[in-house]
């Protein structure tokens, strides 16, 4: 389906399914370049081997060889969330079916493609990064947006709902959400809820770090890594609250 086009919504039809982590930067990919960089969609092999291991707005970082990534292809191509087409020439592209594939109108479509590309985030980096492929003017209209995505079952709060709070995409495969929970699993009982959505948010990362080895110099960082994306994330709020650009 090209980006122009309009989304065929039918829930009772979506196919998706939990995807490897590389399978899940992979379909990212190839909807993120399609609503950025129309001119250059479907994308060749290489392009999203480039993609995938670009600098910019992935999380983690990953070096991926083409291997890698023919692998992950033939994976999306099996479940259907990606289909091959013969190009100009003889150079094979990929075009994804991700419309389709999770149900989802350009709005959802742009959401659920920054959770693939970045993981777990606060609900106001979502709404800047998300923007840059489809508009989203303020959290307030993200937050149907979100609505909708965690009725069909594809989003997870990973600390209840307010100011600050942070969410995920539910295609992990169930050891890697189990072990993203843990993480937050103490957070999730300090966070503001939205009766409480005025307060402040509090800061989490030394409540997830406790769950993990206090000799875990990894568990630390991660920690630090994500205090540090959830005071970004208030600091888009409060700037969007002022009128700020």
């Amino acid at each position: 389906m090209m980006e122009s086009e309009s989304a065929q919504l039918d829930e009772a039809t979506a196919k998706w399914q939990p995807l490897s982590a590389v399978e899940r930067r992979v379909l990212g990919v190839l909807i993120e370049k399609a609503k950025t960089t129309p001119e250059s969609y479907p994308l060749s092999l290489n392009a999203v081997r480039v993609g995938s291991n670009q600098k910019s707005n992935r999380a983690p970082q990953m070096q991926l060889e083409e291997e890698d990534v023919a692998d992950a292809l033939e994976r999306l191509r099996e479940c259907g969330a990606v289909v091959l087409i013969q190009g100009d020439g003889r150079v094979e592209k990929f075009r994804h079916l991700a419309y389709d594939w999770f149900g989802v109108d350009k709005v959802e479509l742009a959401v659920m493609a920054e959770l693939l590309l970045r993981g777990d985030q606060t609900i106001g980096e979502l709404r800047g990064r998300a923007a840059r492929m489809n508009p989203i003017a303020d959290l307030a209209a993200l937050r149907p947006v979100l609505d909708s995505l965690e009725t069909k079952g594809l989003i997870i709060y990973l600390t209840p709902k307010g100011r600050g709070c942070v969410v995920t995409h539910a295609l992990y495969q169930p050891q890697q959400l189990d072990k993203l929970r843990a993480q937050y699993g103490d957070a999730s009982r300090t966070m503001p809820t939205d009766e409480t959505e005025d307060a402040p948010p509090r800061a989490t990362a030394s409540h997830a770090a406790a769950a993990e080895p206090r000799d875990s110099l990894a568990a630390r960082v991660e920690a630090l890594e994500r205090e540090v994306a959830q005071l970004r994330g208030r600091l888009d709020e409060i700037a969007h609250q002022l009128g700020e650009p």
